[in-house]
């Protein structure tokens, strides 16, 4: 039976040995996606929720709400980064491949300390501001998150405690001042919606004036459900 030491070290070795197997086209796609790919597909995840979600939300108070949301996301991922530095420097953890050197290491050059992974508390901080808005698109920002953790140990350039404490600082960060962003920044996004090009921008208006039926619209709609009921 097999004696794990040190499971931290055992799941780094267990992921980082599929690089060692993988064709040459995969750790390079793994190594962009992990350095690039899932932080840009986050940020375009966010704009196409403003785009698909809140724009088209039934009211302007909801559409302010929503969008204040997602101005959230990436400033907490700001804040998160902000935390995380302080925590680096104490904590003072090498790189995996500094102790390990039979790693295989994707991306060279990182001179920095490995506890709390950047990757993972950016993008999971980014990720739940998103599911604070909605709950569908923000699932989707949840796994891109998981994922990203698995890319930066597949790379060799972080421990698994490296990116499940990336993800508890994201989480943290994110809910725990949610409320205090939200008090400042909906006012702000609803005294920004007074300008004509922003409002539009921010809320596409009301739905029934989206679909061109207009108030009497809505009231044949409700006189058809009646007659159903």
């Amino acid at each position: 039976m097999a004696v794990w030491d040190n499971p931290d070290v055992d799941l780094l070795y267990d992921i980082n040995g599929l690089a060692k197997d993988a064709p040459g086209w995969t750790d390079r796609t793994m190594e962009f996606i992990g350095e690039y790919g899932i932080a840009f597909g986050l940020v375009a995840l966010a704009l196409w929720t403003w785009w698909g979600i809140v724009r088209k939300r039934e009211t302007q108070q909801e559409a302010a709400s929503g969008f204040a949301g997602l101005v959230w996301a990436p400033l907490a991922a700001v804040i998160a980064l902000l935390v995380n530095y302080p925590i680096r420097e104490l904590v003072e953890r090498p790189r995996p491949f500094l102790d390990h050197q039979d790693l295989e290491v994707l991306v060279e050059g990182k001179t920095d300390y490995s506890f709390v992974s950047d990757h993972a508390t950016l993008t999971m901080a980014i990720a739940v501001g998103i599911l604070l808005v909605s709950r569908k698109y923000g699932i989707v920002a949840i796994l891109l998150a998981v994922l990203e953790c698995f890319c930066r140990v597949y790379m060799g350039v972080h421990y698994p405690t490296d990116v499940v404490g990336g993800l508890a600082l994201g989480t943290a960060v994110a809910l725990l001042l949610a409320p205090l962003a939200m008090w400042a920044l909906t006012p702000l996004v609803r005294h920004a919606m007074r300008l004509s090009l922003l409002s539009t921008l921010i809320w596409a208006g009301p739905v029934t004036q989206r679909s061109g039926g207009g108030a009497a619209g809505g009231e044949r709609e409700n006189r058809n459900s009646d007659l159903a009921a």
